[in-house]
């Protein structure tokens, strides 16, 4: 009795972690159809390959179009597409150099009308 007692404890050890996996696996599965489902020309995505862009064309059943550049647009396997994300960090007409100011904390000083750059009257 305690040889198949130990016996059965081996198997729902192995069983358990195979079966929980599996599990998973289609759950996951059905995550990226219905990702890969939704996708509307709009949407900003990442591509398995880390490429960011925009989708332009959905009309095809597997592929779909990806403007990464303005005026440049890609073809991908509608498979390839990892992820939907936010919307860009940065926009056109933000210059970077601002941004970046902003988010290091730096700030570029403008003297005031009638001093130097170091505070200093020029009288």
């Amino acid at each position: 009795m305690n040889q198949s007692l130990i016996l059965v404890l081996m198997i729902a050890v192995l069983a358990i972690p195979l079966v929980l996996n599996s599990r998973r696996q289609k759950r996951m599965a059905a995550e990226q159809k219905n990702l890969l489902g939704s996708l509307s020309v709009g949407d900003r995505v990442m591509t398995t390959s880390g490429l960011y862009g925009t989708v332009s064309d959905v009309s095809d059943e597997a592929t779909i179009g990806i403007e990464i550049a303005p005026g440049v647009e890609t073809t991908w396997l509608r498979q390839a597409i990892r992820e939907k994300v936010g919307p860009d960090l940065v926009d056109e007409d933000e210059d970077i150099d601002e941004v970046d100011s902003t988010l290091t904390g730096e700030h570029e000083s403008i003297p005031a009308e009638g001093t130097t750059e170091t505070g200093k009257s020029k009288n």
